[in-house]
């Protein structure tokens, strides 16, 4: 039976923004080991520091029912390396208040549980995939098979996890003569293929090493897209579209660097130990763990969204950026 949520209608507002968006990192672990993403070093939250999925069931129903939360993605680490995902993903679909929920996923073990996460009510999926070349995947990724993300793609498209999307970092010096091939296979397999600037997150100046523009991105499709499109479906969305000549399918670009999208982000970032952020780049937090566990009421996490979104500046700076993406969910 569907769950139906009491809706108040007040909504969170920042600098003119509706924040309607947000994303639940569910653990820090992941069965890969992105050369930009998982620390060498990493030690991973203990299980017990983690948000039980009863926690986030309801957290999330109240964001959603109260505060005007009507999108929500899973991710991770890697979402699907956590036990027991596709119970958290029935809970939340029976949530009315939500109208989007979505999952990013680096496809490992996708093609096993494709069926599954739509029969449990997850609508689309977007896959992360840097490279179609088995050796540098093995470099970039370090775990894993490359076969098993492509047929991971495959089986979400067949699943009916539309659109599946599928995000690349592009890396000078790796993957940046891949572009073509990249938009060759979103239209052989009839997905949204969609690259994003490096970002330096964490790092020294060594990220400008890697570093390349939407503008470059661009010159690397030798001619294969057209002219961006102004006309956006959703304006909050950090990809900007262009059509791929002589299809009816987009390419998109994130350009967080080069063309920066904050006064138009309507995100929240939830991490998997409880810190509600306001942003990827943010420092501060509210523990809504404490909360939960402290025995505070719906009252209180409403007020804890409200807090973060009040903290919720109109741009970050990448310089500031406190945690690793494996943490909270790039």
């Amino acid at each position: 039976m569907e769950d139906k949520e009491e809706t108040t209608g007040e909504k969170l507002v920042s600098f003119g923004r509706e924040i309607n968006y947000l994303r639940v990192s569910v653990t820090d672990r992941c069965n890969m080991r992105c050369i930009y993403c998982m620390p060498d070093n990493v030690e991973f939250l203990r299980c017990e520091d983690i948000l039980r999925y009863e926690e986030l069931r309801r957290i999330i129903g109240v964001a959603s029912s109260r505060a005007g939360i009507a999108k929500v993605r899973i991710t991770g680490g890697e979402p699907l390396a956590r036990k027991g995902i596709g119970n958290l993903i029935v809970q939340l679909s029976e949530l009315s208040t939500i109208e989007d929920l979505s999952m990013t996923s680096n496809g490992l073990v996708l093609a096993e549980k494709a069926e599954a996460l739509k029969a449990a009510g997850l609508m689309r999926i977007n896959v992360s995939l840097d490279t179609l070349d088995a050796g540098k995947f093995r470099k970039i990724c370090r775990a894993g098979r490359i076969e098993s993300v492509l047929a991971g793609i495959r089986a979400a498209y067949a699943s009916g996890l539309t659109p599946v999307k599928v995000n690349v970092v592009v890396m000078r010096g790796r993957n940046e003569n891949e572009i073509e091939d990249f938009i060759n296979f979103a239209v052989n397999e009839n997905v949204t293929v969609r690259f994003i600037e490096y970002m330096p997150i964490k790092q020294s100046d060594e990220w400008k090493k890697l570093y390349v523009s939407r503008d470059e991105i661009i010159e690397n499709a030798h001619g294969r897209l057209d002219e961006m499109e102004e006309d956006e479906e959703d304006p909050h969305a950090p990809a900007r579209y262009y059509p791929i000549k002589g299809t009816s399918l987009k390419a998109g670009v994130i350009s967080p660097v080069s063309h920066g999208f904050c006064s138009n982000c309507n995100r929240l970032r939830l991490t998997p130990e409880g810190r509600l952020l306001s942003c990827l780049l943010s420092n501060d937090f509210v523990d809504i763990r404490a909360i939960v566990r402290g025995g505070g009421t719906d009252d209180d996490i409403l007020e804890a969204f409200k807090k973060t979104v009040e903290m919720k500046g109109r741009k970050g700076a990448f310089v500031a950026a406190g945690s690793s993406m494996h943490s909270i969910g790039g």
